[in-house]
C-alpha cells in the first residue's frame, strides 16, 4: 500500500512537471508570431533615399503614402500587382518634394486610384504638376491633409486612418507640412510621420502613442526629439533611407535615442523592404524584401 501510495505521489509530481511545462510552452508560442493570422500589411518599401509606404488594410483595400523619386513608379506598382492588387483606394502624398511625391504621377496614370489627399501647399515644380494633371485626368479631386481628416475607418473590422497634423502649412519649409497619419487596427497603432520637423511635432494634439513608427524624414536630428520618440514609444521603429546618402540620415543623435528605447530599430539601406504584419493584436516582422530602388 506504501508502495502505491509513494508510487501515485511520484506520478502526480510528474504530472505537475509536465503541466507546468506546458505552460511556460503556451506562453513561449502565445510570444511567438508564427501562431497568428495577420491580416494587414505595411510594407515600408525600399526607394533608397525616399519614402514610399504601401498598406494592405484588414478590409481587403489598399493605400499607398508617398512614392519616392521620379524613377520608381514602375517597379511599386509590380509589388502592388504581385500581392493582388489593380487599385489603390487611398493615395496619400505627405508633401511635395521630390524624394515622396516623385513617381506619384505614374502610380495616379497607370492604376485605378480612389481618394488622394496631399497637404493645401502649392509648389511649382514639373512634377507637381504633373501630379496634379494626373489626378484631373482620372477625374479626382486632391483632398486636402490636414488635421482632423479621417481617411479611412471599418467599424467592423475595427480600424481607422485618421490625419493628425498639418494643423497650418509652412510655405517656407515644406517639411512642416507633412501629412502625419495615425492608423488603428484593434489594439495595434501605427504612427506615419513623413519628413515633420520640430515645429510641426510641436503642434499636434492627438496622442502619438503608437507600436509602430515610421521615423520622420529619414531619421533625421530635426525631426526626432528625444521628448516627441520617448511620447512615441514605439515598439518597433522603421528609418526609410539610402544607402551612404549625401545627408548622412540617419543621424547618430536619432539612432542613440532610438538604442536608449525598448524597440527594434529596421532600416531599409540595411534591411531592404521592411513590412510589418499584425492581426490587430500581434505583430510580426519580415525584411529583406524587395529592392524598389534597383528596379528603375
Amino acid at each position: 500500500m506504501k508502495h502505491k501510495n509513494l508510487l501515485s505521489a511520484i506520478f502526480a509530481a510528474f504530472m505537475l512537471i509536465v503541466m507546468l511545462c506546458s505552460c511556460d510552452i503556451a506562453d513561449i508560442f502565445a510570444e511567438n508570431t508564427s501562431d497568428f493570422t495577420p491580416d494587414m500589411y505595411v510594407h515600408f518599401l525600399d526607394v533608397g533615399q525616399g519614402d514610399s509606404i504601401f498598406i494592405e488594410l484588414p478590409n481587403g483595400k489598399t493605400m499607398l503614402i508617398d512614392s519616392g523619386e521620379n524613377y520608381h513608379g514602375a517597379a511599386i506598382l509590380s509589388y502592388i500587382k504581385d500581392r493582388g492588387y489593380d487599385k489603390i483606394d487611398y493615395v496619400v502624398g505627405t508633401h511635395p518634394h521630390s524624394d515622396h511625391i516623385g513617381s506619384m504621377a505614374y502610380i495616379v496614370r497607370n492604376i485605378k486610384i480612389g481618394s488622394v489627399y496631399m497637404p493645401k501647399v502649392a509648389t511649382n515644380t514639373v512634377m507637381y504638376e504633373k501630379l496634379l494633371e494626373a489626378v484631373e485626368k482620372k477625374n479626382r479631386k486632391i483632398q486636402n491633409g490636414r488635421a482632423g481628416i479621417t481617411i479611412a475607418r471599418d467599424k467592423d473590422r475595427d480600424f481607422a486612418a485618421r490625419i493628425i497634423a498639418p494643423l497650418e502649412v509652412d510655405e517656407k519649409n515644406l517639411n512642416n507640412s507633412s501629412v502625419m497619419i495615425l492608423l488603428d487596427y484593434k489594439d495595434a497603432t501605427f504612427l506615419f510621420t513623413g519628413d515633420a520637423e520640430k515645429d510641426e511635432l510641436n503642434t499636434i494634439k492627438a496622442d502619438v502613442t503608437a507600436d509602430v513608427l515610421k521615423v520622420g524624414h529619414h531619421g533625421s536630428r530635426n525631426a526626432n526629439p528625444k521628448d516627441f520618440l520617448k511620447k512615441v514609444d514605439p515598439q518597433i521603429a522603421v528609418i526609410s533611407c539610402g544607402v551612404d546618402n549625401d545627408y548622412g540620415h540617419p543621424h547618430k543623435e536619432t539612432l542613440k535615442i532610438l538604442s536608449e528605447m525598448d524597440c527594434d530599430v529596421y532600416r531599409t539601406d540595411k534591411d531592404q523592404t521592411v513590412t510589418v504584419y499584425t492581426d490587430g493584436e500581434k505583430l510580426g516582422v519580415e525584411t529583406g524584401g524587395e529592392v524598389i530602388e534597383r528596379a528603375k
